[in-house]
């Protein structure tokens, strides 16, 4: 009986053994595969970090290949301003005002102000326009009642009855300056060009940390990307603003469409696949105002980041088909697909998680090589970026570059933060879910406006965000970042937490958001 008993035993004993062997190979090869689609995210994204590299690689390159017009008008062409406006009574003076000091010959210039406005700004954009017929401008205001297409659809029916065999398009928060038609419109004496694009300023770049973030981020793209664009002869798009159309290539390519939220980089590839030329001038700067808060941001962000993915899904297929250079080909594929590195950033966030804080369950022989990939790779997503951002400041700021460096650490933290606002952009673009165009507030602010008067108009002109769960759900991803570094903390690794600081930005977007919705709750103080 005992010896039956102890060979029962040790049967039981042997399978237990064989299960925790069998558990350990499973368990084996579970973090094998979290561990390899954790290095396929971070390659994703290094790709894109890459891709900036190449970026700032072809500006220097490229920096002194400085477009020039062909020859100069004899006589001027008759030119066209179309001013699209949307409940803008903050900035519609302003904008008008500045349009009216445009070095240009009143006979040569149409003023057309595009009014889809549900406010009081119609009333604003009328009285405006018999202003400018009694100082002698030929000025019309065509308002609609039915927004159908938003700006796209105010911009066909518009072109349709413009007299300028060219067109001047500024948002409402522009300020163009007194020459920006002499600097441009020559260009088009070269029968290929179709656009002519300039950058965009900040009048408002030092009103608060957050404006100062996007002038960064906005830099980057106007100063670098844009210039390396169009000076390597490569695709580039036209930003929606500060920029002249030749009005026949608009017809040509099909007209203004309104199935994405971004009409103008569908226009412009359209256009470009069509054969026509466009030119950027980074020397040219059209200021603008930026938000001021993070909601216009992010509702900002949200409609450029939904649009490119629209536009992707749209147009990517034709662009590869084309008779394009390759080169062109390559750089439109990285243009439209890169907000897809937020649903790769959204993952991150999630197969990080066993890594940092179960280290031990990495075999010790993977370990070495494990921290190399990730050093290279960290050196392709964040490093390439900073490298990026630094360069554009050199470029616009070459006296007060090096001051922007201490922000930089704070735009890393925002990018991450901005990651579940535009990973949903990117997933309601892919599943097909329709939205409407949701404008960016404007209050006519600059650096040294009145906080109060502004927060005022905030009160007055524009609501806060409607719905409180995107701010929790950004707010429950800082806090699992915050438990995940401590927890690594507490297990004695100092590094890794540092690498982890910029997740924390999630509570940046999140706060800020509830903040406003709250201050939109409360009275306006009274005067």
């Amino acid at each position: 009986m005992v010896a039956y008993m102890n060979h029962t035993s040790s049967k039981s004993q042997c399978i237990d053994a064989k299960r925790h062997i069998t558990l350990f190979y499973l368990m084996q090869d579970y973090l094998f595969f979290w561990y390899c689609c954790y290095i396929l995210v971070l390659i994703g994204l290094a790709g894109y970090g890459f891709h900036r590299l190449t970026i700032v690689y072809l500006y220097w390159k490229n920096r002194k290949n400085i477009p020039q017009p062909k020859s100069k008008f004899s006589e001027l062409p008759v030119v066209t301003v179309q001013l699209p406006m949307f409940n803008e009574k903050f900035v519609v003076d302003r904008l008008c005002e500045s349009v009216a000091e445009l070095d240009y010959p009143k006979d040569k210039l149409e003023i057309q102000i595009l009014d889809d406005s549900t406010d009081d700004t119609t009333d604003h954009c009328y009285k405006k326009v018999e202003e400018l017929k009694a100082r002698g401008f030929d000025a019309v205001c065509l308002h609609r009642t039915d927004r159908t297409g938003f700006k796209a659809g105010a911009l066909e029916e518009a072109t349709k009855v413009a007299k300028g065999e060219f067109l001047l398009i500024l948002d409402a928060d522009f300020l163009p300056k007194p020459d920006l038609l002499q600097q441009c419109i020559h260009f088009f004496t070269d029968e290929s060009v179709g656009l002519v694009q300039t950058r965009w300023g900040h009048i408002n770049r030092h009103y608060n940390l957050l404006t100062r973030i996007q002038g960064i981020f906005l830099d980057g793209h106007f100063a670098m990307e844009q210039t390396a664009r169009n000076r390597s002869g490569r695709f580039f798009t036209f930003n929606g603003t500060a920029g002249i159309w030749r009005k026949c290539v608009i017809g040509d390519a099909g007209g203004w469409s309104h199935d994405t939220l971004t009409e103008d980089m569908d226009l412009s590839y359209r256009v470009q696949l069509k054969g026509w030329k466009f030119v950027y001038l980074n020397d040219v700067v059209t200021p603008a105002e930026l938000p001021v808060d993070m909601d216009g941001f992010k509702s900002q962000q949200h409609r450029w980041t939904k649009g490119s993915i629209q536009v992707c899904q749209k147009i990517l297929i034709d662009i590869l088909r084309s008779d394009a250079p390759l080169k062109a080909k390559m750089e439109a594929f990285t243009h439209l697909t890169c907000n897809y590195s937020y649903l790769l950033l959204g993952i991150l966030c999630i197969l990080i998680y066993p890594i940092c804080v179960h280290p031990e369950s990495i075999p010790a022989s993977q370990t070495a090589l494990m921290w190399y990939v990730n050093a290279i790779l960290f050196f392709l997503t964040c490093i390439a970026v900073c490298i990026f951002y630094i360069s554009a400041q050199i470029v616009v700021q070459p006296k007060r570059w090096w001051k922007e460096i201490i922000v930089l650490p704070v735009l890393l933290t925002l990018s991450v933060g901005m990651a579940v606002n535009n990973a949903k952009a990117v997933l309601e673009a892919v599943f097909g879910h329709q939205s409407g165009f949701v404008r960016t507030p404007k209050y006519g602010v600059g650096d040294k406006e009145n906080r109060s008067q502004v927060s005022k108009l905030k009160k007055t002109g524009y609501k806060a965000i409607k719905s409180i769960i995107q701010p929790i759900l950004e707010i429950a991803c800082g806090t699992f970042f915050l438990f995940m570094i401590i927890e690594v903390i507490k297990q004695g690794h100092y590094i890794s937490p540092i690498f982890m600081l910029p997740f924390l930005g999630f509570y940046y977007t999140g706060f800020c958001s509830i903040g406003r919705m709250i201050h939109n709750m409360l009275p306006a103080k009274k005067d």
